[in-house]
C-alpha cells in the first residue's frame, strides 16, 4: 500500500515540529512538504536526519504531492488551508483552535463540494477526549461545575477549545444549566471566572505548562474531580496520526477525535 503523503503547516512552531518528527517514525506516512509563514529557506531538514522536504511560506505550492495537510497555526491559518486544500482534492487535519461557528459551516460546505475529508479537533490527546466523554456521563448527577484549564503563556485563546468542549459536554449531559453562585462581593473583577451554562471556567497561562484541564462537579456533601494533564507535546501525536490515517477514507467534515475512537 502506498504511503499517505503529508504536509505540515505551521512547521516552525512547537506543535508543527513535533508533528514532523512523529511522521518520520510512522509506517505508512511520509512527510513530503512543510509550510510556515515565517520560513526563510526553501527546505527543512527532517528531524530524524533522513533528508529534507520543501518548505513554503504559503500552502498553495505544497499541495502538489500531498494527500493530507496537517495544520497547527491559528483559526485564520486553518481556514486558509481548508480553502486551498479542499478544491485541490487534498484532505485536511486541523489542530488549530478558536474557530467560530461560521468556520465549521464553511468547512462542511468545502468538504461536501469537493469530496474531501476535513477533520477538526479541539484536542488530540486521547485522555482529554475521554475526559469530555466522562464529563457528559457524570453531569446529570450534579448541580455545580467548576472547570480550570492551564496552558503555556503563548496560547492565543482563552478558554481553551478543550475547556469549551468539556463544558458543552457537561451541559449537554445534564440537559440543563448548572447552578453558578455569584459572589456577593467580588473584590477583584473577574475572580469568579467566566460562565457558560452555569459551568464556571478559569484560565491560567504561564511558562512550564502544556495542557491541564480539571473539572470539579459538586453536589450536597460531595465532589467529583475529573482531571487530565498533557505533560509534553508527544501526548497529542497518537491522536494526530490516527486522524491522518482515517481522514483519507472519511469524506465530509468530522469534528472531534471521539468520532474516530467510537465514543
Amino acid at each position: 500500500m502506498a504511503s499517505i503523503r503529508v504536509v505540515v503547516q505551521g512547521v516552525l512552531g512547537k506543535m508543527g515540529l513535533q508533528v514532523l518528527s512523529t511522521l518520520c517514525d510512522e509506517d505508512g506516512l511520509e512527510p513530503v512538504g512543510a509550510v510556515d509563514l515565517y520560513a526563510d529557506t526553501n527546505s527543512i531538514t527532517l528531524p530524524d536526519g533522513s533528508g529534507s522536504v520543501p518548505l513554503f511560506t504559503s500552502v498553495e505550492g505544497a499541495l502538489v504531492d500531498a494527500d493530507v495537510v496537517v495544520d497547527f497555526t491559528n483559526a485564520d491559518g486553518a481556514l486558509a488551508v481548508m480553502r486551498e486544500a479542499a478544491p485541490a482534492g487534498v484532505h485536511v487535519v486541523i489542530g488549530s483552535t478558536g474557530h467560530q461557528d461560521a468556520a465549521y459551516e464553511e468547512a462542511a460546505a468545502l468538504a461536501e463540494k469537493h469530496g474531501t475529508g476535513i477533520f477538526i479537533a479541539p484536542n488530540f490527546a486521547v485522555g482529554a477526549v475521554l475526559m469530555v466523554h466522562l464529563a457528559k456521563e457524570a453531569a446529570r448527577f450534579f448541580e455545580y461545575a467548576d472547570l480550570t484549564e492551564m496552558h503555556h503563556e503563548a496560547k492565543i485563546d482563552a478558554p481553551s477549545g478543550t475547556a469549551i468542549a468539556i463544558a458543552q459536554a457537561a451541559i449537554e449531559g445534564k440537559g440543563a444549566d448548572f447552578t453558578a453562585p455569584a459572589a456577593e462581593k467580588e473584590l477583584i473583577a473577574g475572580t469568579r471566572g467566566g460562565t457558560t451554562g452555569g459551568v464556571t471556567i478559569h484560565s491560567a497561562r504561564m511558562p512550564g505548562r502544556v495542557a491541564h484541564h480539571e473539572l470539579v462537579f459538586g453536589a450536597l456533601g460531595q465532589t467529583l474531580t475529573i482531571r487530565h494533564d498533557s505533560v509534553n507535546r508527544e501526548s497529542f501525536m497518537p491522536g494526530v496520526m490516527m486522524a491522518v490515517r482515517e481522514i483519507v477514507n472519511r469524506p465530509g467534515l468530522t469534528v472531534g477525535l471521539d468520532k474516530l475512537m467510537g465514543l
